[in-house]
């Protein structure tokens, strides 16, 4: 159906804006030019899949759910912890609802369940994505602090306190420990 494809289409585009969409507490820190909401995605995703791998969940769910975490902040942008004393935090499945509203069924609901689940926190999967959220953000601060931004403790903290995996309070320990460029000897 036409109008299917035109719905998806615009859903795309709106996805687009995630690209330019920054990362606005670490402005806070001293930083120019923050990594977008994509960026962020794309590597949480991807220590989501590593985590559940570890923790013996599925990472291709892991990692679809950590896709979906954050795309309401089309509709929201990215609010800085600061911003929780004056608003109330916008409900991700009412935002996800709107932006679903005219995408067919399968669509819609494949991506409003994922959401759901990853809110809920129910899953070993959904439990996985989440850390891997903490986790990313725990890396760019360790990454942001190697380039000589020196207030990003309060990140790196923070992400520390709420993991709940073994595996990810692990890495987060070794991250801390490690060089951004530890990879490059290996």
């Amino acid at each position: 159906m036409p109008e299917d494809a035109e719905a998806i289409a615009a859903f795309g585009y709106e996805l687009g804006l995630l690209k330019r969409v920054r990362r606005t507490g670490w402005w806070h820190a001293g930083v120019r030019d923050p990594e977008s909401v994509a960026e962020h995605t794309m590597r949480t995703a991807q220590l989501a899949a590593l985590i559940a791998a570890e923790e013996g969940a599925d990472p291709a769910r892991a990692a679809f759910l950590a896709l979906w975490h954050d795309t309401q902040e089309t509709r929201t942008g990215d609010l800085p912890h600061t911003a929780a004393a004056y608003l109330t935090k916008p409900d991700p499945r009412q935002i996800t609802a709107d932006q679903t509203n005219d995408l067919p069924e399968r669509s819609r609901e494949t991506v409003r369940a994922a959401v759901d689940e990853y809110e809920a926190r129910q899953t070993l999967e959904a439990q996985c994505a989440k850390d891997a959220d903490k986790l990313e953000m725990l890396l760019q601060a360790v990454e942001y602090r190697d380039t000589g931004i020196r207030r990003v403790e309060g990140w790196i903290d923070s992400a520390r306190k709420d993991l709940k995996t073994e595996t990810s309070r692990r890495i987060a320990d070794a991250a801390v420990a490690l060089s951004p460029l530890s990879w490059r000897e290996r």
